[in-house]
């Protein structure tokens, strides 16, 4: 990918910005559309950093587009066929946005932040030492840092708002928060995606160790996958040749930011701090490789 202008923060004249979040834009279109934008924003520690990694949204709005397509045999997807940027958008704005933008359907998000943990790692690992649990889920002794996990754990939290932190809660709360029937079809649902994409991304060298969904529902109740999904920012994404049990791989994802973050003496509040050249290149390289395995293999 030749080397591309940032894009900090979205100025679309033509739609009204109904919210911006860490790192998307959302525009509204008319009745049943609206526009995300993912911009070059980053966020670590729940802080939106100053520094934009280019190229990063279009990335992983192509990667997100990739995957809701991909998962149509598990469950529909917000991406709109109906609508087209070159629809709503001048010409000035689609340079603007450049590939990062894509036409969703207004659904109602549910609540809830679906994470899926198939290896013991982050702060899952932290927990498992202290109480043998993650998320309060009892696990097997014995287990070694990133170790994949008996089977895939449901560990659902909050969706914050931006500068606030997510927190873990458990199925229970889920069932007060949606429902006993949501509740069970996004746990399912987060299950069999984590499952489809694990097994698809290391035929082409990947581990996904975590990952998290978001879902919407229609006027009629039926549940779809939206926001963004199985993206380098919403997973973490380990190369299968440098595994090893027992130690952190390396990573495709912004981990490598957060490690570099946490050599620094920041409290993880916001303002953060700006990130050097060689990082932003470093982390630029890691998710255009990661696309690359993904979507170019056959």
């Amino acid at each position: 990918m030749p080397d591309m202008k940032p894009l900090y923060e979205s100025n679309l004249t033509s739609l009204k910005m109904i919210n911006k979040g860490k790192v998307r834009d959302l525009y509204d279109i008319d009745d049943k559309h609206l526009l995300i934008v993912t911009t070059d924003r980053v966020s670590a520690f729940d802080v939106v950093l100053p520094t934009p990694i280019p190229g990063k949204g279009r990335i992983l709005t192509e990667t997100a587009i990739f995957w809701m397509k991909k998962a149509t045999a598990i469950l529909p997807n917000q991406l709109a066929d109906d609508l087209f940027l070159a629809d709503v958008l001048t010409e000035d704005e689609l340079a603007q946005i450049d590939g990062r933008g894509m036409i969703v359907r207004k659904l109602k998000p549910l609540p809830v932040e679906a994470i899926v943990r198939g290896y013991l790692v982050g702060s899952g690992w932290k927990e498992y030492k202290k109480s043998q649990t993650v998320c309060g889920i009892p696990l097997p002794e014995g287990l070694e840092k990133a170790q994949q996990l008996p089977q895939p754990l449901f560990t659902p939290s909050t969706k914050a708002a931006v500068g606030d932190h997510d927190e873990n809660i458990s199925y229970e709360e889920v069932v007060k928060l949606i429902g006993e029937a949501k509740a069970i079809q996004v746990r399912d649902f987060s299950i069999a995606l984590y499952k489809m994409a694990a097994e698809f991304a290391l035929e082409r060298g990947i581990i996904i160790a975590d990952t998290k969904f978001e879902f919407g529902e229609d006027e009629n109740g039926i549940i779809h996958l939206i926001d963004e999904a199985l993206t380098p920012d919403s997973s973490r994404f380990w190369p299968a040749k440098k595994y090893k049990v027992g130690k952190n791989p390396e990573s495709f994802d912004k981990q490598y930011i957060r490690d570099y973050l946490e050599t620094l003496d920041w409290d993880k509040t916001a303002p953060g701090p700006e990130l050097p050249q060689e990082v932003v290149d470093m982390t630029i390289q890691k998710y255009q490789e990661a696309q690359a395995r993904l979507m170019e293999n056959p």
